[in-house]
């Protein structure tokens, strides 16, 4: 398959911090292409490598044949951003935004103005063309931000945390538009903190961890190894001090671990008797309070790999930018 982007062992420096140290990975075209990894790991710093607002101090960035190390915008005809802030005005309408947008990539006024209202349609904001931007909701405002970035129908979209710190409704209509441009043909390159949703979206996903890449692979193939996992989460109170090891001790077949207050995780290769394990606890003086089959997802495959809870990052990216 053609590469829509060829990355080769870019690096970038900010003083004496490395927060990119020599990553290489192709994206194919048409593929969406997930890029996960905790604050600072340094996914925004890429982007703006291979978006022309940063120069790798080292590496080569191809991006549809066009070698952008050399050139760093030569490639800003065939790209779309969409920034993790709006970069849009709010004193404008969301008409008159899109139609700035377009004229900046050259595009006539008639054709600007049927390109704007064609996406308005799109992405259900037609009511709202007439309305200030200032003046939008957050999902409406990330809406109208990725409508800009593909006012010029790019063959490669730039997405940095699209859904961050929006609704739940607005940011499942996100993901579905976000699905919808994959399925046309469009290049995506995505940044999230959601595995869940990169699990959902993405043909393959590069794990990025202190500015290294870890693991690079499709989704299915990162899965694998767990497919064949139960697992098993059993809340209970009033448990005893040691409580791993006793269950360890009474059912040797299993491997469990204790991931939070009040919480027992089991784990095995085969079906788990919850019944047994839940009667057990209860003699042992714990109140169960339930007791649910997780499946086994992409989370699981983030914290072997990085060693980072999925939580943990997804609260330390909403204390900075608000809660979905």
């Amino acid at each position: 398959m053609t590469a829509a982007m060829v990355v080769e062992n870019i690096s970038k420096r900010f003083e004496k911090v490395a927060a990119v140290s020599g990553i290489s990975f192709n994206v194919s075209q048409g593929e969406l292409f997930g890029f996960l990894g905790p604050n600072g790991a340094g996914k925004t710093t890429t982007i703006n490598m291979l978006t022309g607002l940063a120069r790798p101090d080292a590496g080569r960035i191809h991006i549809g044949g066009i070698d952008c190390t050399k050139t760093p915008r030569g490639a800003q005809h065939l790209i779309g951003v969409v920034p993790d802030e709006s970069n849009l005005y709010p004193e404008l309408s969301g008409f008159d935004n899109l139609c700035f947008c377009a004229a900046l990539y050259g595009m006539g006024k008639t054709e600007r103005q049927a390109r704007a209202r064609e996406l308005l349609e799109m992405f259900d904001l037609t009511k709202a063309a007439g309305r200030k931007f200032g003046g939008y909701s957050k999902g409406m405002k990330r809406k109208l931000t990725i409508a800009a970035g593909i006012i010029h129908k790019p063959q490669i979209l730039f997405l940095d945390e699209p859904t961050t710190g929006i609704d739940v409704v607005s940011a499942r209509q996100l993901r579905q538009l976000i699905d919808d441009l994959h399925r046309d043909g469009t290049t995506i390159f995505l940044t999230t903190h959601y595995i869940e949703e990169a699990e959902r979206l993405c043909d393959r996903i590069a794990f990025i961890l202190s500015g290294r890449i870890v693991r690079v692979d499709t989704v299915a193939n990162l899965l694998q190894p767990i497919q064949e996992k139960h697992i098993v989460q059993i809340a209970c109170v009033n448990g005893q001090n040691g409580l791993q090891a006793r269950l360890e001790q009474a059912f040797p077949g299993l491997e469990f671990s204790i991931p939070g207050k009040d919480l027992v995780r089991v784990e095995a290769g085969k079906p788990i008797p919850v019944g047994p394990l839940v009667r057990t606890l209860e003699d042992w003086g714990a109140e169960v309070s339930e007791a649910r089959k997780i499946r086994p997802s992409l989370e699981e495959v983030f914290v072997k790999i990085t060693g980072i809870g999925a939580d943990a990052m997804r609260k330390e990216k909403e204390k900075m930018g608000g809660g979905q």
